[in-house]
């Protein structure tokens, strides 16, 4: 008998069924980004929503949705590649074929499109991999911290990993066992018509909470549950230039996740950024106001005040300035942050201090002034339409 070596199938199509990747438009070798952003358009277009009453429309809508799911899913998009339609066992989707799902146009383009289409395949025995949940902590820092940057420490009290049993929740190995209601999977599914769809519903077990397991002798850690309570010291870095309200994600540090199968949720640290006695912030300039009085604003005058830098910042008044001026000092705000290199600058304001009592000593001397450096009522009207001028100007 003469052995003949065959090729694998590519992926060839059966009569009277569409290939998957011509039905969204993609090559054979397209990225999953490439698949999705080809779906999201084509499943858009045909929706029932925007097309009533279409029946090739909604023919099509099913259509875009089944070759999506198939090359949505890793192993599904392998094995459709290596036998096409003509899988051993049949569809992938049972005996029925593919029944079409509910979505809306939001589910279409919101951010849980993979998990409604992941459920299709989730049928099949074995250990459910879960997330642990991402927790969120707010932290202040100090203001000078924002300068050079800051490397702080935090205790957080969070779910972790059972250390009376290693996270099965249980006191022995034998007292778990397969969920009988669920087969292990965890899930359930069943068949809902919707108007003309049927969609296919995936929920977890009531009967194990969507363990796949049930827990007949309860560690007295942590009451079944394989995680428990614990404080938990985090380390972290405050880079430069951060600002309140940024999060920093550490990877790892969240809860664990149920029954120790998965990975740890993330840990957010929302940075608050405590207030300065008196500057303000613009994103990495300063902004500050400096009262000064009448013969500083005359006369000029030079101003030394510390700086968070560490470095006394000297403000050079020059002679002449009015209240409401600005100077800005270059290279002495703080930095850019996220990769901008540089410092800001500091903005200075000028506003006149007046005396809240005068002496009647000094008042005398100020009216014996009056005609020197008081208001010269004749040109008033003439000055006040120059400063109309020069504000209408900007």
């Amino acid at each position: 008998m003469k052995t003949v070596d065959q090729e694998p199938a590519t992926g060839e199509p059966m009569a009277g069924k569409r290939d998957y990747y011509d039905v969204l438009g993609v090559s054979k070798d397209a990225t999953d980004t490439e698949i999705k952003k080809a779906f999201r358009s084509l499943a858009r277009q045909h929706h029932p929503d925007k097309n009533p009453g279409d029946d090739e429309s909604e023919k099509r809508f099913k259509e875009v949705q089944e070759a999506y799911a198939v090359l949505s899913d890793m192993d599904e998009r392998r094995k459709y590649d290596i036998f096409g339609h003509d899988q051993p066992g049949g569809s992938p989707f049972g005996p029925g074929g593919f029944q079409g799902i509910n979505i809306s146009i939001d589910d279409i383009f919101g951010g849980g499109i993979e998990s409604i289409f992941s459920q299709l395949f989730s049928g099949t025995r074995g250990t459910r991999r879960g997330r642990g949940q991402d927790l969120l902590v707010r932290h202040e820092i100090p203001f000078e911290a924002a300068m050079e940057g800051l490397e702080d420490e935090i205790e957080i009290d969070v779910l972790r990993v059972c250390t009376k049993c290693d996270g099965i929740g249980s006191e022995s190995q034998d007292g778990v066992r397969e969920c009988p209601t669920c087969d292990g999977r965890g899930r359930l599914q069943r068949i809902e018509r919707v108007g003309p769809f049927t969609k296919q519903v995936v929920s977890d077990c009531p009967a194990c909470e969507g363990e796949g397991r049930i827990i007949q002798d309860p560690c007295s850690g942590c009451r079944g549950h394989g995680r428990a309570s614990q404080a938990k010291q985090v380390r972290f870095m405050v880079p430069a230039g951060i600002s309140s309200g940024t999060r920093l994600r550490m990877r790892g540090h969240g809860e664990a996740p149920k029954g120790n199968r998965g990975d740890s949720g993330d840990l957010y640290i929302q940075i608050e950024v405590d207030s300065h006695p008196w500057f303000e912030r613009d994103g990495p300039d300063l902004l500050m106001a400096l009262p000064l009085g009448y013969v500083d604003l005359v006369l000029g005058t030079d101003i030394e005040i510390p700086h968070i830098d560490g470095k006394p910042l000297t403000i050079k008044v020059p002679a002449g300035s009015k209240p409401g001026e600005t100077l800005t000092i270059a290279g002495r705000g703080l930095p850019g942050g996220r990769g901008r290199r540089g410092r800001g600058s500091v903005t200075v304001l000028l506003k006149l201090d007046m005396p809240s009592k005068v002496p009647r000593g000094l008042r005398k001397s100020l009216e014996s002034m009056r005609e020197e450096i008081g208001t010269d009522m004749d040109s008033l009207q003439d000055r006040i339409r120059e400063e109309a001028r020069n504000r209408r100007r900007g």
